[in-house]
């Protein structure tokens, strides 16, 4: 009675490990601005979470966001892609944690310890770009190591 459990039980953890792919989550479905996530981060998946979702492109929202560190964050940089039908149209890059350079309170974490952030964000923009793209987002550390990474799809389609 006991192989058949443990056999079961074998099965299922070989599954867990040959799956690497995170389910698509939903960030925010309105009438006509969708944004998905999905992490693509072989090792682990996040949670985040919007308050508001029209309130994105234009004014200050608030965030929910949080993970397991699966590395330390002595120094946090960010990189940003805009890809449209399968190009590259913009990039962004920013240091967040850095030698007497710390923009966020989380900078300084070790490996295995609990991120969570809540709290407003600003993106600094007029109005989020119409029509269907992907925002690639990766974080990587001091050993160009990812810290966190996901691929956001948004479709928006509203009149501003």
């Amino acid at each position: 009675m006991k192989t058949p459990n443990a056999l079961l039980f074998i099965l299922v953890l070989l599954y867990i490990n040959a799956s690497t792919q995170w389910p698509t989550h939903t960030v925010c479905k309105e009438d006509n601005l969708e944004i998905y996530y999905k992490s693509c981060d072989p090792q682990q998946d996040f949670a985040l979470s919007i308050d508001h979702c029209p309130d994105i492109a234009t004014h200050t929202f608030n965030i929910r966001a949080a993970t397991v560190l699966g590395h330390s964050i002595k120094e946090l940089y960010v990189k940003l892609d805009m890809i449209v039908n399968g190009k590259t149209v913009l990039s962004y890059s920013e240091t967040l944690c850095g030698p007497g350079h710390s923009k966020l309170i989380f900078c300084g974490k070790k490996k295995g310890e609990h991120l969570y952030y809540e709290g407003p964000v600003t993106l600094g923009i007029k109005e989020i770009p119409q029509g269907d793209y992907t925002i690639s987002a990766k974080l990587t550390n001091q050993d160009h190591v990812i810290v966190a990474c996901a691929d956001f799809t948004v479709k928006n389609y509203l009149d501003y």
